[in-house]
């Protein structure tokens, strides 16, 4: 066990803070690990209940804790990564970690192309598309909010299906060979509904991941995947061209 002898030389709630994280890098606490309530950290280390609680309050702020009222304070889990350039189906990624996927239809149907969506299709506003928003969950937590678009030239069937066995990106994978893709990432602050939907709180920011691809020259599809930011992370890796590899991409 990480032993703390306090001294003067800095704050009481630092030295606890230096303590806590140690026991975590350590591995003492490893993820999901109940650590020392305010209680045991006052009667452990004989300081007040406010020293205390700015220790746990700002490791929590700092993403290292998750406090869970009227249970106790965990190791947070680190956030889960999701490859950038090399973009796997969701359910594929949730159960490479040994987790349970499950996904939820928030809405599902024939939309006209707003000015903006259009743009995107390289059509004209009013073009009649295929339109799906889904959660994803791990382990029942929501870790993505799926906003769709869909050619129906390019998938006549998409909205027959109900996607419950299989996500919009692998039956889009099976059905309709890609010959272009294009990411964009960015932060952003989620909406009213778009908190609701992932169950985040007021001020917690989100990652988006927005992608066309193309197939035949001409757009097959133009999703926007948004991520609360302490669940989630988008992550790639580069091989320079006239490497002897290629990076191959397996989602649309």
């Amino acid at each position: 066990m990480t032993s703390l002898v306090l001294t003067q030389a800095q704050p009481l709630y630092v030295q606890l803070k230096e303590h806590i994280l140690a026991r975590i890098r350590s591995r003492e606490w490893a993820p999901g690990s109940r650590v020392l309530s305010e209680n045991e950290i006052v009667e452990q280390f004989s300081v007040s209940r406010m020293t205390a609680n700015r220790a746990l309050k700002e490791l929590t702020q700092e993403g290292f804790l998750a406090r869970v009222p009227g249970v106790g304070t965990f190791v947070k889990e680190p956030p889960q990564r999701a490859s950038l350039l090399e973009i796997r189906n969701i359910a594929d990624e949730i159960a490479a970690r040994g987790h349970f996927h499950s996904s939820e239809i928030a809405h599902k149907g024939l939309v006209d192309a707003s000015p903006a969506i259009a743009e995107e299709f390289e059509t004209n506003a009013g073009a009649r598309l295929f339109h799906i928003t889904m959660v994803h969950r791990e382990n029942g937590v929501p870790v993505q909010l799926e906003d769709r678009y869909v050619n129906p030239l390019a998938a006549p069937d998409f909205l027959n299906l109900d996607f419950a066995g299989i996500t919009p990106t692998a039956y889009l994978v099976a059905n309709v060979p890609v010959d272009e893709l294009e990411h964009t990432v960015e932060a952003m602050m989620p909406s009213p509904q778009e908190q609701a939907l992932l169950d985040v709180p007021a001020g917690e920011p989100c990652l988006t991941l927005h992608r066309r691809s193309w197939s035949r020259d001409r757009v097959v599809t133009a999703v926007r995947f948004t991520y609360p930011a302490s669940r989630h992370a988008l992550y790639s890796r580069y091989r320079p061209s006239g490497s002897n590899h290629s990076m191959e991409s397996d989602q649309t």
